[in-house]
């Protein structure tokens, strides 16, 4: 259980310093460049995401509840919104961009919300909860720097894009459920025969 807490926490740590430490990232721009930073910053990601999912799966299962088979349901009904706003995030900004403001942040927040609806182990609650909360704290850290002026928001290019993130996260979404996260997390959300 160490190591996932100590994997939470670099991990999120990392994705926390424009919060924390709103100059840092401009400073190491300077410092290494725009390439370097974003080498170091990935690196960085990778490692502690590497420690964080090592962490989780060497966690010991203790029950704190046990989820009715019907959540694992819920579960991946909910995940369809979560697949397109991670996509929304990656295309150029259509109406599910402007309206949710920080899809990817949202798509975190409703794939950690939808997971603790499923796993009732200590492990995977103290894994959603943190992820949770880490998105709460960046959506209002998100308002706040819109208010200041530090951030704006991506402008409407084309509701195509919102096509194109409904099909693209429908695709997405079906081959981890069908089957990748079987393959990567050991578990089928819905079983195939």
């Amino acid at each position: 259980m160490t190591l996932l807490i100590v994997g939470i926490i670099l991990f999120l740590a990392t994705h926390m310093v424009r919060v924390v430490a709103p100059g840092f990232r401009n400073q190491m721009i300077v410092r290494f460049g725009e390439g370097g930073w974003k080498g170091i910053y990935s690196g960085l990601s990778a490692v502690t995401l590497a420690i964080l999912v090592w962490g989780y799966a060497v966690a010991p299962t203790v029950n704190i509840w046990f989820p009715p088979t019907w959540t694992g349901h819920l579960t991946t009904t909910i995940m369809i919104f979560a697949m397109i706003c991670l996509v929304a995030a990656f295309l150029p900004a259509g109406h599910i961009a402007v309206k949710t403001k920080h899809p990817m942040v949202l798509s975190v927040k409703i794939w950690a919300f939808a997971h603790l609806i499923a796993n009732g182990d200590v492990a995977s609650v103290l894994l959603f909860v943190a992820f949770l909360a880490w998105g709460v704290i960046l959506r209002i850290n998100l308002k706040r720097r819109q208010a200041a002026g530090d951030a704006k928001l991506r402008p409407f290019v084309s509701a195509k894009h919102d096509v194109m993130a409904v099909v693209i996260g429908l695709v997405a979404w079906a081959a981890i459920t069908m089957w990748l996260h079987k393959i990567v997390i050991g578990v089928a959300p819905i079983v195939v025969n």
